[in-house]
């Protein structure tokens, strides 16, 4: 903890708060310290149970994912205060873990907007790589209905999930590109140069050309 408060940076902070983070630790000095470390189970524990947000990322890239029982990866998601700690809680943790299956079933259907986000994210995991099972008419059904009035971390996670489901399956691009177009869910989202815009049909369009041009 003390050397994470060493590498607290003002202007890191400023910018990480922008986006909801309340910390001021550089990530690529955050990495670089986790490979210093190697991977400590009990240390990442520690390091979560502090509730400070630099160290909860640090946990996230210091634990064995696959060692947190299902129970416990329900409380941290519920614990996540931040963005970015959540971000990485599901991409780094969750979908690795063997649990993963059970808590995305569970947490879609939860009332907590940011859990659900959580879920709808390891939807889309699976729309992208393992899309057996996965009934695709019927997540457009939900999307089409609850996505334009739904919060802002949920939305996202819903619209992201709708660009995939047209990305990857062709059957079903024409639909997914139909209710972007009529929803307008973050049409009009600033996008810096050289970057696709997250707005559906726009990032669907976009990466299935360039998928064609390889």
């Amino acid at each position: 903890m003390a050397e994470l408060a060493e590498l607290e940076d003002p202007k890191a902070r400023a910018v990480n708060e922008k986006h909801g983070d309340d910390h001021g630790v550089n990530l690529g000095t955050l990495r670089a310290l986790a490979k210093r470390l190697k991977t400590q189970q009990d240390l990442a524990r520690g390091l979560w149970d502090t509730d400070d947000t630099a160290a909860r990322l640090l946990a996230l890239l210091v634990c064995r994912p696959k060692a947190f029982g299902r129970d416990e990866l329900d409380a941290m998601v519920r614990e996540a205060r931040t963005p970015k700690v959540h971000d990485w809680l599901v991409n780094y943790v969750v979908k690795k873990n063997p649990h993963a299956e059970e808590l995305r079933l569970a947490w879609s259907a939860d009332e907590d907007p940011v859990v659900a986000s959580a879920g709808w994210a390891l939807t889309t995991e699976r729309v992208a790589k393992k899309p057996q099972g996965l009934d695709l008419s019927a997540l457009l059904d939900v999307i089409e209905a609850e996505m334009k009035d739904a919060p802002d971390r949920l939305q996202w996670a819903m619209n992201h999930c709708l660009a995939q489901i047209g990305i990857e399956h062709a059957d079903h691009r024409a639909r997914a590109m139909d209710i972007g177009e009529r929803l307008q869910v973050l049409e009009d989202y600033p996008t810096s140069p050289g970057c696709t815009s997250p707005f559906a049909p726009v990032w669907i369009t976009e990466i299935v050309r360039r998928r064609q041009v390889r």
